[in-house]
């Protein structure tokens, strides 16, 4: 049944409390009124959102707090370490932000002049926000919960019902959803969310899916990181899980996890996603950003390290890591001519950056020689604005099921910042897109409103003889998060390199949630604990340094 959508633009002002500097609304819901007349529009709902879930007690975000708290609670350095990042995604800002709460003085360097690496923005002519990606904080990412706590910026998220919601492609313009109840605990809300959908899989397809997760359940976390060597696609078939569970389902979830289809993606990304899923409550609880990521989150995180004595600056991009005799890092050339040194030094740049700028005589150890595997995947980020508002839509993540698209949202309904009455502005992940990144913005926004007018049948066609677009724009990544197919697990770095000194971040460096911003995050924590724990070593080496300058002539 397709869902007919009008919201108020006085009830949702009055909800999400917009007039001048007031805070978002505590009380909310989404309420449903159904009609049964023929040809009538049977639902209307009202846009809000929900209040934070109650996240703060599970193991896992107690387990990320406790890493937070031992930055702030370590012994203050008797002189600060000087670290050079270079980077200023989620990656290097985590990394800059817990060496400032220890003690030490990172100095962040950034290429570009925008904070965020894969989480970038950009204001048009029209005052406008255009993303990277298409950004979802999920319940289940307890550093980035953290990280929004200890920067006081928790409203900033705007939470969404607890519901999965994916279109269905035999029925244009529907949508099938798994909603959670709030009343049970984890798993049984995830079991029940899918035992109460019947659009998608069948009882006898439940029930195979369910008996070949068995395994997973009992072996926990040693049989998942086994499976690191099976597609998606190989894995369902060893099961014995029908083929129509993947199209059903996985397709949607591959592109949404990794941007890549069940046929390469590495069935341990599915299984670690479902792990968190399934284990808490909260778990798959998503929500959205109230605006754009580079003033909402970034700006917050780098007040953060200034206030404490660190430095970030834009336009400074590495040319070149320098090195000394004994092969370890003497200073980063910018190109702008600048030469930067420290007392160590971090990369916390996409991997296939971090290639690029490996000194020659690093590239034969096994540390750096194990990252050829690792390769960021390309994907495409669309913005639409059209000429009216839409009705088929939710103010909730759609999954939809396309063979070119991902996920999709209205982000004229789900986010504060880009909140607008009269017109709809569609953000779209384009994936897998290996084969159109090297197409016209044209050619890619043609082929995606060719999908669009089967999520919209009734208001979106492919001439545009129905909703109108007034712009558009189109955000190109070649090589966006790392491609997680089989057997990468092995090529993953530890964030301590074995350079003295020299140290990684980024997600897809070693730690237990892959290629996602959570990952980033607690990549950044941990390689800020290597640092934090190396100081006497790097203090020490510091002055050998000094040692040696003052004895030259």
């Amino acid at each position: 049944m397709s869902l007919c959508f009008s919201v108020s633009e006085s009830a949702f002002n009055l909800r999400y409390g917009f007039r001048d500097s007031e805070p978002m609304g505590q009380s909310l819901k989404i309420r449903v009124k159904t009609g049964t007349r023929k040809g009538f529009c049977p639902s209307r709902v009202v846009c809000v959102d929900y209040p934070r879930p109650d996240i703060d007690n599970t193991s896992n975000f107690l387990e990320a707090a406790y890493l937070s708290s031992s930055f702030r609670t370590s012994p203050r350095p008797s002189k600060p370490s000087k670290v050079v990042i270079a980077g200023a995604g989620l990656a290097g800002l985590s990394t800059a932000k817990y060496l400032a709460d220890a003690g030490h003085k990172p100095l962040l360097l950034e290429a570009r002049d925008v904070l965020g690496g894969k989480i970038a923005a950009w204001k048009d002519g029209d005052g406008d926000w255009y993303e990277t990606g298409l950004h979802i904080f999920f319940g289940a990412y307890p550093n980035i919960q953290n990280l929004f706590g200890e920067l006081g910026i928790n409203d900033r998220l705007q939470w969404k019902e607890h519901s999965m919601i994916f279109a269905m492609p035999n029925k244009p313009g529907e949508f099938s959803r798994f909603d959670f109840p709030e009343v049970l605990p984890a798993p049984l809300n995830g079991i029940l969310a899918i035992l109460r959908n019947n659009e998608m899989l069948t009882w006898p397809e439940k029930v195979k899916f369910a008996i070949g997760l068995l395994p997973a359940i009992i072996g926990g976390q040693a049989y998942v990181e086994a499976q690191d060597g099976l597609t998606v696609q190989e894995w369902m078939r060893k099961q014995g899980v029908p083929d129509r569970v993947t199209t059903e389902v996985f397709i949607a979830m591959s592109k949404a996890l990794n941007f890549i289809n069940p046929d390469e993606l590495s069935m341990q990304c599915i299984l670690i996603a479902l792990n968190r899923f399934l284990q808490e409550k909260h778990g798959s609880k998503m929500a959205f950003l109230d605006g754009n990521p580079p003033e909402r989150l970034c700006l917050p995180i780098v007040e953060h390290i200034q206030s404490l004595g660190g430095e970030v600056r834009l336009n400074s991009r590495v040319q070149k890591i320098e090195l000394n005799d004994d092969g370890t890092v003497k200073n980063f050339l910018l190109t702008n001519g600048n030469v930067i040194d420290g007392d160590a030094y971090v990369f916390a740049t996409s991997v296939d950056i971090l290639k690029l700028q490996l000194p020659e005589n690093w590239k034969e150890m096994a540390y750096f020689k194990r990252l050829e595997k690792l390769v960021g995947v390309p994907v495409i980020n669309i913005h639409i604005w059209f000429d009216r508002k839409l009705k088929n839509t939710y103010d909730h993540l759609l999954f939809s099921r396309s063979p070119l698209l991902s996920v999709y949202a209205d982000m004229s309904l789900t986010c504060k910042e880009y909140y607008n009455p009269n017109q709809s502005m569609l953000e779209l992940v384009f994936a897998p897109a290996e084969e159109w990144i090297s197409c016209s913005d044209s050619e890619i926004i043609d082929a995606t409103m060719k999908e669009l007018a089967k999520l919209f049948p009734d208001e979106i066609s492919a001439d545009q003889s129905k909703a109108k677009i007034v712009k558009y724009h189109v955000v190109k990544t070649p090589r966006s998060v790392y491609k997680t197919i089989p057997n990468c697990e092995p090529c993953r770095p530890l964030q301590r390199s074995p350079v003295e000194g020299f140290y990684l971040a980024g997600d897809y460096t070693k730690q237990k949630y892959l290629a996602s911003m959570e990952g980033a995050v607690l990549s950044g924590k941990l390689c800020a604990q290597a640092i934090v724990q190396d100081y006497v070593l790097l203090a020490a080496r510091g002055k050998g340094r000094l040692a040696e300058a003052s004895m030259c002539p």
